[in-house]
């Protein structure tokens, strides 16, 4: 059981202790990561005779960027950065395992933090296009009746999304342990690459196409 906990690294001493999680110190790592990946594939950018690394960068983001503007649309692609930060975020943080580390994306409270995050931006995207007014009419739509269950999706949502990310990636992490009591040797390794590439990069995929969805619903 000590294993699905999320372990105390350290501890800030500021008034009773501020403990410092290790969700929150990978979670810093792949911040880094992502971070320094950006300063050095940035470098050295041509508008004429690109090189292979920039014609890859820009592939990769060519496929992304049209990926999310095929689900949300021209008039909300102002998310599109939003979108890719997550889904390149959780991506890596699911992969974590592969190098020794206990992905974040375990403890509920990242779970919980990406899906409040998430929320606001799926609110915030309904306000800004009907306005205050026309978001607070939304919720009597299709017929007045529906106005308690629309209430209700607010929250309904963000708990899906928090639920399933943390589910699934709890899951793995717990077939994983399993198989390394069971056959230490050999067979965790091809299970390893399924639950953290494969496994890993559907879960970052499904998060932001759900999140995806719900903004095309909030601004119809």
């Amino acid at each position: 059981m000590e294993e699905l906990n999320c372990k105390i690294m350290f501890t800030i001493p500021v008034g009773d202790g501020l403990p410092i999680y290790e969700s929150v110190v990978v979670t810093w790592i792949v911040m880094a990561v992502l971070v320094l990946l950006s300063i050095i594939l940035v470098r050295n950018l041509k508008v004429e005779n690109p090189g292979k690394k920039q014609l890859a960068l820009e592939a990769g983001y060519l496929f992304f960027r049209n990926f999310f503007y095929n689900l949300l649309g021209e008039h909300v692609a102002r998310y599109i950065p939003y979108m890719i930060t997550i889904v390149l975020y959780i991506g890596l943080a699911n992969i974590m395992g592969v190098f020794g580390f206990v992905p974040p994306t375990k403890d509920m409270g990242v779970t919980i933090a990406l899906a409040l995050m998430s929320i606001i931006l799926i609110e915030y995207s309904g306000i800004h296009q009907k306005g205050t007014k026309g978001w607070l009419k939304s919720f009597a739509e299709p017929i007045p009746i529906m106005l308690p269950i629309n209430i209700l999706e607010i929250g309904i949502r963000p708990l899906s999304l928090c639920m399933r990310l943390f589910g699934n990636v709890l899951g793995s992490y717990v077939v994983m342990k399993l198989v390394e009591i069971i056959c230490p040797i050999l067979l965790p390794v091809p299970f390893n690459l399924y639950f953290d590439f494969f496994d890993g990069f559907i879960q970052a995929y499904v998060f932001v196409f759900l999140t995806s969805l719900f903004i095309s619903e909030a601004v119809e």
